[in-house]
């Protein structure tokens, strides 16, 4: 069965798409635009999104001639999503992500992630390159040896976060998953879209080496502190367009943020599958990197967060953008003409 998305505006010429793919294993709903016999562009949202936050840069790659497809990953939207948390491994997860790719012909693809997405496109390449013919990561730079916390806090830039006082650093939050899963999902699920319409901010210059809130969860018990809720919070419809964004509150009703929050409570086993990798988890294909200056949690600039990726992606290609973490929801029409430069200038 095939539903028909309402495009953004009146004006577009394109819409949407929605299909579900399944296996005996798992059920991955998408969507998809452009002509079913042109190059295939896979786009992969991170947490706490769906596939519709890929609808700018599908319509226009669509335009351009490109077969675009968008999942919905494991634990979101209309895919799968088992109650066991040990079910969001990456390796779970890149593993429909290649039964949809063989689904939709399995040529090789450009495959765009966006946070944790950019795990799973990243492993992807890294253990079945024959699948893509180039990556574009948005927001969260690719680590050869898997985003852990374990590879992650390393990283972290002791300038702005004193061992003794912030051990984690911006990464607080990620061990708060692992200390107290059930007091963090309780905390998201008490009011979804006041939840969703808090995390969906754009980014703030004036947070560029400052503590990131993000950092000091922990210490102040959830996300939101003694509230343990989102404060009430109007969505930011210059990110979302509010139709779309209503239909991501929806999803979120149907599981709540468990099976999404679940993401972050497999770091032994997603190391243990980068580890597997060939060649180090190196990836010999052209490699963009979209940076938001004003991500306090992911950005690259004047840290060493980017140091594995660049040792690992020979043929690596950064830009970065005056952003926070929702680069691809903030700076659509930048994010757009970014690939579309890198495309032309790699000839893909």
């Amino acid at each position: 069965m095939t539903d028909r998305l309402q495009p953004i505006s009146s004006e577009a010429e394109l819409s949407l798409d929605q299909r579900t793919f399944s296996s005996p294993r798992q059920t991955t709903r998408y969507i998809e635009c452009g002509p079913a016999d042109g190059p295939l562009m896979i786009f992969v949202h991170g947490w706490p999104s769906i596939s519709l936050m890929w609808r700018a840069q599908m319509e226009a790659f669509a335009a351009d001639g490109w077969h675009c497809v968008a999942p919905d990953l494991r634990g979101y939207g209309g895919s799968s999503t088992p109650a066991a948390n040990d079910a969001y491994t990456i390796e779970e997860i890149v593993t429909d992500m290649a039964e949809l790719h063989d689904d939709l012909g399995g040529k090789p693809a450009i495959w765009v992630g966006h946070d944790w997405g950019c795990v799973v496109v990243g492993e992807l390449v890294a253990h079945q390159p024959k699948r893509s013919r180039g990556v574009v990561l948005t927001s969260l730079a690719y680590q050869p040896d898997g985003h852990a916390l374990r590879t992650a806090v390393p990283l972290v830039d002791r300038t702005i976060y004193p061992v003794d006082q912030y051990p984690d650093g911006q990464w607080d939050y990620y061990r708060y998953y692992n200390t107290h899963f059930e007091a963090a999902v309780a905390d998201l699920d008490a009011d979804l879209a006041a939840s969703l319409a808090s995390i969906f901010r754009p980014g703030d210059p004036a947070g560029i080496g400052k503590v990131s809130p993000n950092a000091m969860v922990t210490r102040n018990g959830g996300r939101f502190g003694a509230a343990h809720r989102a404060p009430p919070t109007e969505p930011d419809s210059a990110l979302w367009p509010p139709a779309d964004f209503d239909v991501l509150v929806q999803t979120f009703k149907a599981h709540g943020f468990r099976p999404s929050c679940a993401w972050y409570m497999n770091d032994d086993a997603n190391i243990a599958y980068a580890r597997k990798a060939l060649n180090g988890g190196r990836l010999s294909q052209p490699v963009l990197f979209v940076n938001g200056d004003f991500d306090q949690i992911c950005s690259i600039t004047g840290n060493r967060q980017g140091d594995p990726m660049r040792a690992t992606c020979p043929d690596l290609t950064v830009t970065s953008m005056p952003a926070g973490h929702w680069l691809p929801l903030e700076r659509k029409a930048e994010h757009i003409e970014a690939i579309r430069t890198w495309l032309r200038s790699k000839k893909l």
